[in-house]
């Protein structure tokens, strides 16, 4: 049986999404099995990140300053900003290394179902950094869901007066998808955004 320290461990690391309770338990297990290579450089690393890691004041990224490395990066393009739900997606659109502009994190989607309204997002600090950056394009990617969507539309009709080119990522299929395998509700976002490439 474990130690209580050690079921306390597991309850905690039990929380981690992607982790359940036997996950948890294995990956205690074999920081407890490599206590110098890997439980003491990973308790050093938790303290650090959590004594000096700070939310950025301009877009909610996360940083050890108060204004991240991508909103001083004075290569970015300030005149875009990319509208994502959460840290996860700035960091998915980081990876392909394509978008060269800024970012805003909303901090989640509008639902009347959890209760999450317009003051619970960083919509209004949106709003701030358009006017006084002077932004000229506004690119939503929030997801594909009934929640994401109803975001996109909200935020749109709040900006539709402020002289900004408003865009959304493309939707459908994927580079190397075939129709066979995907589902109706992204072979329908496909059709409704479809290319022209040559027209009459």
């Amino acid at each position: 049986m474990e130690s209580k320290e050690i079921k306390n461990l597991i309850t905690l690391m039990a929380k981690i999404p992607g982790l359940g309770p036997r996950s948890a338990r294995r990956s205690v297990l074999n920081l407890i099995k490599n206590p110098e290579k890997l439980m003491l450089p990973l308790a050093k690393a938790l303290i650090q990140v959590s004594e000096n890691i700070k939310l950025c004041s301009i877009c909610g990224n996360i940083d050890s300053d108060h204004i991240c490395g991508i909103c001083k990066d004075d290569k970015r393009d300030k005149k875009i900003i990319c509208v994502v739900e959460d840290l996860t997606d700035l960091w998915a659109l980081e990876r392909s290394n394509t978008y060269k502009g800024c970012y805003h994190i909303l901090g989640g989607v509008l639902s009347a179902i959890d209760g999450i309204n317009p003051e619970d997002l960083r919509i209004k600090e949106l709003i701030n950094n358009i006017k006084e950056n002077d932004v000229e394009e506004v690119i939503l990617a929030t997801s594909a869901t009934l929640a994401g969507q109803t975001t996109s539309f909200y935020i749109t009709d709040l900006i539709k007066d402020m002289n900004v080119t408003v865009s959304r990522l493309a939707q459908g299929i994927p580079i190397g998808g075939e129709l066979d395998y995907l589902d109706d509700g992204t072979i329908g976002a496909a059709i409704d955004s479809r290319k022209i490439l040559n027209s009459k």
